[in-house]
């Protein structure tokens, strides 16, 4: 992202009339500019995108492990064995 300062490039594209009154409405009742809201908006929805992505992989990589872990044999098995026995351990501690 660049430096709020800097000049950036253009976008230029095509929107409904009707919408584009509506926030032109919504930005001066925020007191803010409407293109500042637009930047914003896009910052935003980039890092949504970021997020979804960083959740895929989160997924993906919790799927591998836990396909691992079904193998006894496995490294990802004989952490979660640890895993429940330290938690058995904790669990007695506190009844």
């Amino acid at each position: 992202m660049g430096h709020p300062n800097e000049r950036g490039e253009t976008f230029t594209f095509r929107l409904d009339p009707t919408l584009k009154a509506a926030f032109m409405r919504a930005a001066a009742a925020e007191d803010k500019p409407a293109g500042e809201l637009l930047r914003q908006l896009l910052r935003d929805y980039v890092a949504r995108g970021r997020r979804q992505e960083f959740a895929r992989q989160a997924q993906r990589q919790a799927m591998e492990a836990a396909a691992h872990a079904a193998v006894p044999s496995s490294d990802e098995a004989a952490v979660q064995r640890e895993l429940d026995a330290d938690l058995g351990q904790f669990d007695d501690q506190w009844k």
